[in-house]
C-alpha cells in the first residue's frame, strides 16, 4: 500500500504529463478492445448453443460458387439415415410482413425443422420451442405456432408473459406463440437476428404465392455429431448412406440422374454461418494489427516520459538508496507506478472501447446488410484486456525501472549542483531507441494508411457500367401474389412506373448489381451438344425486362437491347456483356451466335434451357462487388422465362428525362401502389447502394486514417518529449556555447541534426517493417502496390516534417536561453 500511496503522489505531482499517459493509453487500449471485441464476436466466439464443436453444415458435393440448398425430401432421407449423428435440423433464412396488435412490420423470419431447437440445445427462456408435431403440414392440433426472440418479445410485447399462447399474424395467417428464446440465442447465423421461428411444413401456408414442394431446394442442413465422432469419420458415414437418400428423395425431374452425384461434403458450423464474416474478416484482421502499433507506439511514449520523470527524480532516487532502500525497493516503485498508470488507462479504455464497437458495427452496417453482433464483455475479452494492460505496463515500465537501479548517490549529488540547477541524466540511449522504434512503428501505420486511403479514393472512382447519380430503385416486396402470376404482375408494375410523368426509363430485374442475392452457375455449348462436366461456369447473371439497361445508363456495345417483341412465343434470346466476349468469342462479334444454355445447379444437376441466340453486348458493370474484375454474365429477358417466379423481390429502376431522380420518389410508389396496395415498396438511390457496397473499404480508410494521424501525434509528442528532456539536461552546456559566441541558428540546427538522426534511423528501420508487413495487406488494396513508391516517399516525407516541427520548438526555446542567467545558476 506505501508503494501504491506513492506512486499516486508521484503522479499526481505532475498532473499534465499524467493525464497525457492516461489518455494515451486509454485510447490505445480501448481501440484495441473494440476492436478484439468484433473480432472475437465475429470470427471466434462459437455458437450459444450445447456443444457447439458437434456441428457440422451438409453440402450436396463441393460448391461450384457457392453453397447449394437441399430439397425437404434430402434433409428428411438424411434424418432418417442419420443413425451415425445425435440429430439433424433445417432452416431457410428470409422476411416477412408481422402484424402485431394491428402493427405490421417486416421481420425477419425462420423457417426451422421441428428438431431444430433440440438438436441445437437450445431451451425457451418461456413457454416452450418448436417440437416435431408443431412440423406437419397446416401446423399442429392448434394450428401453425411459433417461437419469438427475445427483442422482439421486449421491443414490440413489452416483455410480459401473457404473450405465450397468444397469436400474432406472418404474412396473413394467425399463428400463435408458443415459447420465447433466450437472450443471447440469435439463430445460426452471425451477424443476423431473427424475430420470428416457424415450422418449415407451415411454409406454403404462410406463404401460398411460392409454396414449396419437397423437390425444391432452399433449406440449409445442419447435423450433430455423435460424441467422440470425428469429422473424417462423419463425412465417410453420411456418404456411406448416400445412395439411400438419393434413392429416397430423387427428385420427378429431367435432371434427376444428375442428383446428388457429387459425394456428401461437411462444414464446420461450431461459430455458425456469417456473411457478415466473409465481408469483414480480412479487414478486421488488419485493423487488429494497425491497433496493436498504435498501442505499442503509445508505450513507446509513456516510457520515454517515465524515462525522463526517472531522470528528474535522480536526487530523490539517490538519497533514499542512501539511507537503505534496496534498488530492487526503487525499481518496484516505478513498476507500481506503470501499474497504476495502465489501471487508470484500461478502466477509460473499456469505456471507450464499449461505445467504440458498437459505433463500428454500425458503420458497417447496410440497408442491404444489416449487422447485429454480440459485443458483450465475455471471459475473452476481458482476459484479452486484463493480459493488454499487464504487457503495456510491462512495456513502458520495465525501462524505468531498471534505469532507477543504475543510481548512484554521489552521481545525483554532483548532478545536483550541476550547471543551471538542473538535473541531468534525460532519458539518453534507452529513450533514443525507443524514440526510433516509436518512428520505426509510425511509418508502417502511415504508410498502410496511405494505401487505404488511396484504395478508397480508386473505389469512389470506378467505372461502375452505369449512372449511380441519375437513377433511383424501387425494392418491390409481392409476397401476395402467386408466383405463377409473378411475371405478368412485375411487368405491370414496369408500365406503371415508365408511365410516371417525368420518367425517362424505367424497367425491372430480378437480381441487380450489388443487392442482387440471387446465386446460380451456367455453362454454355454448342447447339445440340451437352455441356461438359468440367466446362467453365458463368456466375453472373440477370433477368430483366426492357428497359432496366437504359433507366440504369448501361450502354449496348453492339447489337440491340430487349425489348417487348422478347416474349415467349418467339425466339429465345440473351444479352452478354464485354467480358464475356473477350473470354468465349475474342475474335469475332457474337451478336446472331446461338448457343445452348445449361443452368448447373448441384445437387441436383443439369438443367437444359435450350438454344439462345445472342443479340446484344452489354457494357461491363460492377456485380456483386465494386472492387470485383469484370466477369461474364448472361442477361435473359424476363418476359421469356416460363414457369413460375419465386423470388417476391422485385427491382424497379427509374431514370428521370430531367432534374434529380429523388424528386420521383413519391409519385413511383404511388403508380406502384396503385397496382396492388399489399405491396412492400422501398425507394432508394442508386448512389446509396453503390456508397453502401463500400462501406467495408470506407471503414478501413477511416479507422486506418484515424490511427495513423494518432500516430503521428504520438511521434511527434515523443520527439519533442526527448529533445525538451536531452536539452534541459543540456542546459548548461548551451548557456555556455551561446556565452562563447555560438549563433542561435547554430544551437537550433545542432539540436534539429540531433533529431533528424532519430528519424532518419526510425524510418529506415521502419522501411524494413514495411518489407515484413505491408504485402499482409495486398489483398485489401485496389489499383496500388503494396510497396508504391510513392506513397512511401510521402510518409517517410511526413514523419520527417512532423520530427522536424517536433525539434524545433524546443531548439527555438533553447535558443533563447540567457546565458548570463545559466552562469549565476551555476
Amino acid at each position: 500500500m506505501q508503494d501504491l500511496r506513492l506512486a499516486v503522489r508521484a503522479l499526481r505531482a505532475t498532473p499534465i504529463v499524467t493525464a497525457v499517459e492516461v489518455l494515451s493509453l486509454a485510447l490505445g487500449i480501448g481501440a484495441n478492445t473494440a476492436i478484439f471485441s468484433l473480432v472475437n464476436s465475429l470470427l471466434i466466439r462459437e455458437l450459444p448453443v450445447v456443444e457447439p464443436a458437434r456441428l457440422v453444415a451438409v453440402a450436396g458435393g463441393p460448391s461450384i460458387s457457392y453453397r447449394p440448398p437441399l430439397s425437404y425430401a434430402t434433409f428428411d432421407q438424411i434424418r432418417r439415415h442419420g443413425s451415425a449423428f445425435d440429430g439433424a435440423l433445417a432452416y431457410s433464412a428470409g422476411k416477412s410482413l408481422l402484424t402485431i396488435g394491428g402493427d405490421t412490420r417486416s421481420a425477419d423470419r425462420l423457417f426451422v425443422s421441428g428438431d431444430f431447437f433440440t438438436t441445437l440445445g437450445v431451451p425457451a427462456l418461456f413457454g416452450r420451442t418448436l417440437a416435431p408435431t408443431d412440423d406437419v403440414p397446416g401446423g399442429g392440433p392448434g394450428g401453425p405456432t411459433a417461437v419469438i426472440s427475445y427483442n422482439l418479445w421486449q421491443e414490440r410485447m413489452g416483455g410480459s408473459a401473457a404473450v405465450i399462447g397468444s397469436s400474432v399474424t406472418v404474412e396473413r395467417v394467425p399463428v400463435t406463440i408458443v415459447g420465447i428464446t433466450p437472450p443471447r440465442f440469435f439463430g445460426v447465423e452471425v451477424g443476423r437476428t431473427f424475430d420470428v421461428a416457424l415450422p418449415v411444413t407451415t411454409e406454403p401456408l404462410i406463404l401460398p404465392s411460392i409454396p414449396f414442394d419437397d423437390d425444391v431446394p432452399w433449406l440449409n442442413v445442419i447435423l450433430r455429431l455423435k460424441p467422440g465422432l470425428s469429422f473424417d469419420a462423419a463425412a465417410t458415414a453420411l456418404r456411406g448412406v448416400q445412395p439411400q437418400i438419393r434413392a429416397g428423395a430423387l427428385p420427378k425431374t429431367s435432371a434427376a440422374a444428375d442428383f446428388l452425384k457429387e459425394p456428401f461434403t461437411i462444414e464446420p458450423m461450431s461459430r455458425g454461418t456469417s456473411a457478415l464474416r466473409q465481408r469483414f474478416a480480412r479487414p478486421l484482421e488488419v485493423i487488429f494489427v494497425v491497433v496493436t502499433l498504435v498501442l505499442l507506439v503509445a508505450c513507446a511514449n509513456i516510457a520515454n516520459v517515465m524515462l525522463a520523470r526517472g531522470a528528474r527524480r535522480r536526487h530523490e532516487l539517490s538519497v533514499r538508496l542512501a539511507l537503505g532502500a534496496s534498488r530492487w525497493r526503487l525499481a518496484r516503485q516505478f513498476l507500481v507506478e506503470s501499474l497504476v498508470v495502465a489501471a487508470a488507462g484500461t478502466v477509460l479504455g473499456l469505456l471507450f472501447a464499449a461505445w467504440a464497437s458498437r459505433a463500428l458495427v454500425a458503420r458497417a452496417a447496410t440497408a442491404a446488410s444489416p449487422a447485429a453482433l454480440d459485443l458483450s464483455l465475455d471471459f475473452r475479452v476481458l482476459t484479452f484486456t486484463v493480459v493488454s494492460m499487464v504487457l503495456a505496463a510491462v512495456l513502458f515500465g520495465v525501462a524505468p525501472a531498471v534505469r532507477a537501479t543504475q543510481v548512484a548517490p554521489i552521481d545525483a549529488l554532483k548532478d545536483r549542483n550541476s550547471a543551471g540547477g538542473r538535473t541531468s541524466g534525460g532519458p539518453g540511449r534507452a529513450g533514443n531507441g525507443v524514440v526510433v522504434a516509436q518512428v520505426a512503428l509510425s511509418l508502417t501505420l502511415v504508410v498502410a494508411a496511405g494505401l487505404f486511403l488511396q484504395t478508397f479514393q480508386r473505389l469512389t472512382q470506378v467505372s461502375l457500367g452505369f449512372d449511380r447519380d441519375r437513377t433511383i430503385v424501387a425494392t418491390v416486396t409481392a409476397s401476395t401474389v402467386p408466383a405463377a402470376e409473378r411475371n405478368v404482375f412485375y411487368h405491370r408494375l414496369v408500365s406503371a412506373a415508365a408511365a410516371v410523368p417525368g420518367v425517362a426509363h424505367a424497367g425491372g430485374s430480378l437480381n441487380p448489381p450489388l443487392i442482387g442475392f440471387l446465386a446460380g452457375d451456367f455453362v454454355i455449348s454448342t447447339p445440340g451438344m451437352l455441356p461438359e462436366p468440367g466446362a467453365e461456369t458463368i456466375s453472373q447473371s440477370d433477368l430483366i425486362t426492357p428497359g432496366w439497361l437504359a433507366a440504369y445508363g448501361t450502354s449496348i456495345r453492339a447489337g440491340r437491347d430487349i425489348d417487348d417483341h422478347d416474349r415467349v412465343s418467339t425466339q429465345p434470346v440473351i444479352l452478354v456483356n464485354e467480358a464475356f466476349v473477350r473470354r468465349f468469342f475474342p475474335e469475332r462479334n457474337p451478336v446472331g451466335t446461338t448457343l445452348d444454355v445449361t443452368a448447373r445447379l448441384p445437387p441436383n444437376g443439369d438443367f437444359p434451357l435450350g438454344p439462345k441466340m445472342i443479340v446484344g453486348v452489354v457494357q461491363n458493370a460492377v456485380y456483386r462487388s465494386v472492387r470485383g474484375p469484370a466477369r461474364p454474365t448472361l442477361y435473359f429477358p424476363m418476359a421469356q422465362r416460363e414457369g413460375s417466379i419465386l423470388n417476391s423481390n422485385f427491382y424497379i429502376a427509374v431514370r428521370p428525362s430531367t432534374g434529380p431522380a429523388a424528386s420521383l420518389t413519391r409519385a413511383v410508389a404511388s403508380a406502384l401502389t396503385a397496382v396492388n396496395r399489399d405491396l412492400t415498396i422501398t425507394i432508394r438511390p442508386l448512389a446509396a447502394q453503390v456508397d453502401e457496397a463500400l462501406a467495408q473499404d470506407r471503414l478501413v480508410a477511416w479507422l486506418s486514417g484515424f490511427f495513423g494521424a494518432l500516430t503521428l501525434l504520438l511521434a511527434g509528442l515523443g520527439l519533442y518529449g526527448v529533445t525538451s528532456n536531452a536539452i534541459a539536461s543540456r542546459r548548461g552546456e548551451i548557456g555556455i556555447r551561446l556565452a562563447l559566441g555560438a549563433k542561435p541558428a547554430g544551437v537550433v540546427r545542432l539540436v534539429l541534426s540531433r533529431v533528424l538522426v532519430l528519424v532518419g534511423l526510425g524510418v529506415v528501420a521502419g522501411g524494413s517493417v514495411c518489407v515484413v508487413a505491408l504485402p499482409l495487406v495486398a489483398s485489401l488494396l485496389y489499383g496500388l502496390d503494396p510497396f508504391d513508391p510513392w506513397t512511401l516517399a510521402g510518409s517517410a516525407i511526413v514523419l520527417v516534417a512532423v520530427g522536424a516541427l517536433a525539434g524545433w520548438l524546443p531548439a527555438y526555446h533553447a535558443s533563447r536561453i540567457d546565458p548570463a542567467e545559466v552562469l549565476r545558476s551555476s
